[in-house]
């Protein structure tokens, strides 16, 4: 009998495009709906990347079992990080779960779903997770029909002391050229516009496959699939980010002016304890080169506040590089003392309380910079991508430096009638806060 299912995804775009895989499965035999309320079958697609996202994938359980509780749902399934990591703690702990389904076997889901029909069950491969998804799995795309994720590679090699991704991912591993091609391909003859290019280390992929970074040449093949306009890079470490990259990116103008480029410290001897690659020196002439070479980029970048044994002297590091490089956007997390990693297990751990007073530090220093950076914008005139009409009749989008549901919008004041959403259009900036744009439609 068909029944509806509904997915609840928790954590990061990766995360998303591993949802929609398994909905795409799952579509063969199913009903999709959007309301949990209303499912017979509920799966909470988890994250554990820190500890607020363990939380909150365990409060989204625990909302979830309520409604098994309750009647309505019929079989709850957990599945992503958070089972993969503690699938058996999981089962043990919450009697309504039915099922857990690790990073390994999303290939596996609906096994999964007619097994518990008749027994709680639970599929998690033992040792390194090794799924990888391909252009002939069916995918039924979350995202809005302008908007689509390609990960291109899954796991990471990196072991960064205070990370258990490659724990729960498995290794670096690379799809093919000619896989990701075609899944664009497909998704430009759906009407997306916008591809978010993304792995757990972008800039490595192809190593694996081809014994080379072959980033850029996917990029410059991607960039000449008719309907894609625009070409976003996710998660690129500075390490690996080439100067053929650079040129790319300066070259193709389906190539949006931003990278995301997590740095994660700006002190060499906490880089060191955190096991990241290559000196914060490296890392700043990489910056220079990127702002010489795309003088409008946008720049964003992350930091953690509190890793272990961070002093005050190494704190203030970070503050003077990020006063100097003055990003467009940063995000800041307070270090997550993680189990069964070498940072969790050190005996230097920084007070939480100092953690988060660091990180409320940078954010403030952060917000002075952004405001002051937005400035640029105005009077200026840029392509804007149309997202949503508002109830007061004004449409809002984002720009190329604008990634989704993480850096700020663009607010269109004019209430133009003859605008759809997925539109790209030229609005002129009249003003500009800390993270957002108001202007006008140009004729």
């Amino acid at each position: 009998m068909t029944k509806k299912v509904a997915v609840v995804t928790l954590g990061c775009p990766k995360n998303q495009v591993d949802s929609e895989v398994m909905s795409g499965l799952l579509a063969q035999n199913h009903i999709f709906i959007e309301n949990p309320e209303e499912a017979d079958i509920i799966i909470v697609n988890t994250c554990t990347f820190i500890q607020s996202a363990k939380e909150e994938s365990i409060e989204a359980i625990f909302e979830m079992a309520s409604l098994k509780k309750s009647g309505v749902c019929q079989t709850l399934i957990a599945t992503g990080c958070l089972a993969q990591r503690y699938g058996s703690e999981l089962m043990q702990d919450i009697p309504e779960l039915d099922g857990v389904l690790g990073t390994g076997n999303i290939d596996e889901i609906n096994k999964l779903v007619q097994a518990t029909q008749g027994t709680r069950t639970s599929f998690i491969k033992q040792g390194t997770p090794d799924f990888l998804h391909n252009e002939l799995m069916p995918r039924k795309r979350s995202t809005p029909d302008y908007l689509g994720y390609v990960k291109v590679a899954e796991g990471c090699d990196n072991y960064c002391t205070y990370c258990v991704i490659p724990y729960v991912r498995g290794h670096f591993r690379s799809r093919t050229e000619e896989s990701v091609i075609i899944e664009v391909q497909e998704m430009a003859a759906q009407g997306v516009k916008e591809i978010l290019v993304m792995g757990q280390d972008t800039t490595r992929y192809g190593q694996d496959l081809y014994e080379e970074l072959r980033l850029p040449q996917l990029i410059y093949k991607l960039a000449r699939i008719e309907g894609i306009e625009w070409i976003r890079l996710m998660y690129c470490y500075p390490e690996r980010f080439t100067d053929e990259l650079i040129e790319i990116m300066r070259q193709e103008p389906k190539v949006c002016k931003y990278i995301d480029l997590p740095l994660q410290h700006a002190d060499n001897k906490i880089l060191k304890d955190m096991n990241r690659r290559g000196t914060i020196e490296q890392a700043e002439t990489l910056i220079g080169k990127l702002r010489a070479a795309i003088p409008d980029i946008t720049l964003r970048t992350t930091m953690i506040t509190g890793f272990p044994g961070e002093t005050e002297q190494e704190f203030q590091t970070m503050v003077d590089f990020i006063h100097r490089v003055q990003f467009n956007r940063l995000g800041v997390f307070a270090y997550s003392q993680e189990e069964n990693t070498p940072a969790g297990q050190r005996e230097d751990q920084v007070p939480p309380e100092v953690r988060e007073q660091r990180r409320d530090r940078i954010m403030q220093i952060q917000q002075d910079i952004s405001r002051q950076g937005q400035q640029r914008w105005v009077n200026r005139v840029v392509t804007v991508l149309l997202e949503m009409k508002l109830p007061d009749g004004r449409w809002m989008g984002r720009t190329e430096g604008d990634a989704p549901e993480i850096d700020g919008q663009v607010y269109i004041t004019d209430t133009e009638t003859s605008l759809h959403e997925g539109d790209m259009i030229k609005v002129r900036i009249l003003e500009a806060d800390n993270y957002d744009l108001m202007g006008v439609v140009v004729s």
